[in-house]
């Protein structure tokens, strides 16, 4: 799916399709150079939660160059991740730049994220997440 822009507007099209619990997808993306682009927009789920993404792509390593999600319950912020580096986090280290922050203090209080990747797109990753932890 990060092989070109053409792989990647397809994947984010089939999404509605590939996972039940998705009432809808908005996104848009758009190539920024010959070989690197940015997808973004967010994903409708049951009982108003939201997932916002934005991804930007190297096309030409095959790789994303960098992320944000971000998962929301109505306007409740509910869980967020990034790829920011935090190199004087020894915690982080394990999974190193991928983090994710959760409550109490969302900004500060980040924990490895070993399911995440920049060899792909990590939505599918957060879709099953949101499936099994927030709508089952």
């Amino acid at each position: 799916m990060l092989n070109s822009y053409k792989e990647y507007v397809k994947f984010l099209s089939t999404l509605l399709g590939k996972f039940d619990a998705i009432q809808d997808v908005e996104f848009s993306a758009y190539l920024t150079s010959a070989t690197k682009g940015t997808g973004s927009g967010k994903i409708t789920f049951d009982r108003n939660i939201v997932l916002a993404f934005n991804e930007q792509i190297n096309f030409k390593q095959k790789q994303l160059a960098k992320y944000g999600y971000v998962v929301y319950q109505a306007d409740e912020k509910l869980y967020c991740y990034d790829s920011q580096p935090h190199p004087d986090d020894p915690f982080l280290a394990v999974t190193h730049p991928h983090h994710k922050h959760i409550p109490p203090d969302i900004k500060h209080h980040r924990i490895p994220a070993p399911g995440l990747s920049f060899d792909r797109s990590n939505l599918e990753f957060i879709i099953h997440e949101i499936e099994t932890t927030l709508l089952s």
